[in-house]
């Protein structure tokens, strides 16, 4: 009989870490079979709430927040794309790519939510930045990213054009970040089990299996 697991994965749109990191889950929930009962519920975070809408460059954005130098910076960039290879996933960004603001595109995600369409919005939203090259803060490329996931498209724009579900997202944001969450991906198993990191399918393994024995004692 399987045991149902409720996920939340707290993460951001432009986090590479976070495409890693649910790579190496769903392969993990598709190696467990018919142990788990998985519900993937993804949760607003962002790495740059301050991030002005024209957005920044990459390079200059990591030398100014965690000091790497723009060698460090590319051979960060080598191995995260090497490591999406590997997971079926093309990192296409370079030292021309720009860091922007994913606010609204919360926004999105918690509307798909509602819909049953997040994970594949979550999915076109990761493909459109980093693989693309896409703006996931303008308004006309989030409707039509939306749209491509079998979304209504002027729905989409009249929720970007207010500030439908702002209040929603910030509320969720403050939530994980008073439970402890200060990076992401962060993992969150039936509200009380956390994984970090883009962690491969085997620890995630290994980390479901320990849970579904604990629930069962």
């Amino acid at each position: 009989m399987s045991t149902p697991l409720k996920i939340d994965f707290v993460s951001d749109v432009s986090c590479p870490w976070c495409i890693i990191g649910l790579r190496g889950l769903t392969e993990a929930l598709d190696q467990l079979g018919g142990e788990v009962q998985a519900e993937i519920r993804f949760q607003p975070f962002e790495l740059n709430p301050n991030m002005p809408a024209e957005g920044q460059n990459i390079v200059e954005h990591i030398t100014e927040k965690y000091g790497s130098s723009a060698e460090e910076s590319q051979a960060n960039r080598a191995r995260i794309r090497d490591m999406g290879a590997a997971l079926g996933f093309a990192f296409r960004t370079d030292g021309q790519s720009r860091i922007y603001n994913t606010f609204d595109a919360h926004r999105l995600l918690h509307w798909a939510g509602l819909e049953g369409l997040q994970y594949n919005l979550k999915e076109a939203l990761f493909k459109a930045y980093f693989t693309d090259g896409q703006d996931p803060s303008d308004h006309a490329t989030l409707a039509i990213i939306a749209e491509s996931v079998g979304l209504d498209v002027q729905r989409a724009a009249e929720i970007l054009a207010s500030d439908e579900y702002a209040a929603e997202v910030r509320e969720q944001e403050q939530l994980w970040t008073s439970r402890g969450v200060t990076s992401v991906p962060t993992i969150v198993f039936n509200d009380q089990y956390a994984v970090s990191g883009g962690q491969p399918a085997e620890a995630f393994v290994g980390a479901i299996r320990q849970i579904i024995s604990e629930s069962k004692n």
